[in-house]
């Protein structure tokens, strides 16, 4: 379902002190925040990661991304043109009621695209999210404690694709800073994907890709997963 100004409507059970309670967030805004490690060795391995397949440098670092609202997916197939398409775990803030939660995400990439334009290959391909969220002020005091994982799986092979933890990444908050710092507000239904961990063997593409995050020190987790159908590239 899409709200009246084009976004889609996500449909959200959010956890805090007083239980669990169900929402519908219109998405006004989509942002993808890359290159976002804390080590510059690290980001410098992304960097290397991705060059190995063809994407150029980032003009700066961290660097964010403005992705049409539509393009975010809360459901659990994604269609993507070609099979050079790959998901990554992210820690996903959403703006809601004047608070800001945390879910998880896929920023799910076109890799052929993303070797001549990131930004392009950002928008070529829809984001999946997760169904649960938690409010941000719970989990950040624990933010280096989360462990971010994905899997890749193909038939009844399931493997691990990443696996991580906050404490190698930006905190979000300190994102949105530097998000506003450059000029970019941050309205009611605001979407800002905050950056993922590498790969483990490399970045591959998979029949169905699943993510999430695990607070334990909270007793917090969010997880989803998408089935990837491949259209085929027709000239």
């Amino acid at each position: 379902m899409t709200d009246s100004h084009g976004g889609p409507r996500w449909a959200l059970r959010l956890h805090d002190a007083g239980g669990v309670r169900e929402v519908s967030v219109a998405v006004t805004r989509l942002v993808i925040a890359g290159w976002t490690g804390r080590d510059p060795a690290a980001i410098e391995h992304h960097i290397e990661e991705l060059a190995a397949i063809g994407v150029p440098r980032p003009s700066q670092v961290p660097l964010f991304y403005r992705v049409a609202a539509s393009q975010l997916l809360p459901a659990g197939a994604l269609e993507a043109v070609g099979d050079q398409t790959s998901g990554e775990v992210e820690p996903v803030l959403v703006r809601h009621q004047g608070r800001w939660w945390l879910s998880a995400g896929s920023d799910h990439t076109d890799r052929r695209a993303e070797a001549w334009s990131v930004a392009l290959s950002k928008q070529l391909c829809a984001k999946p999210v997760a169904g649960d969220a938690w409010p941000w002020e719970a989990v950040a005091p624990y933010y280096d404690a989360l462990r971010l994982r994905s899997w890749a799986v193909d038939g009844s092979r399931r493997e691990i694709y990443q696996d991580g933890a906050g404490a190698s990444l930006r905190p979000p908050d300190e994102l949105l800073r530097l998000w506003q710092a450059q000029g970019g507000d941050t309205p009611e239904g605001m979407v800002m994907f905050c950056g993922t961990v590498p790969a483990i063997g490399g970045i591959r593409p998979a029949a169905r890709f699943e993510f999430g995050w695990e607070c334990a020190p909270i007793g917090a987790a969010v997880s989803g997963g998408y089935e990837v159908a491949v259209l085929p590239v027709v000239s």
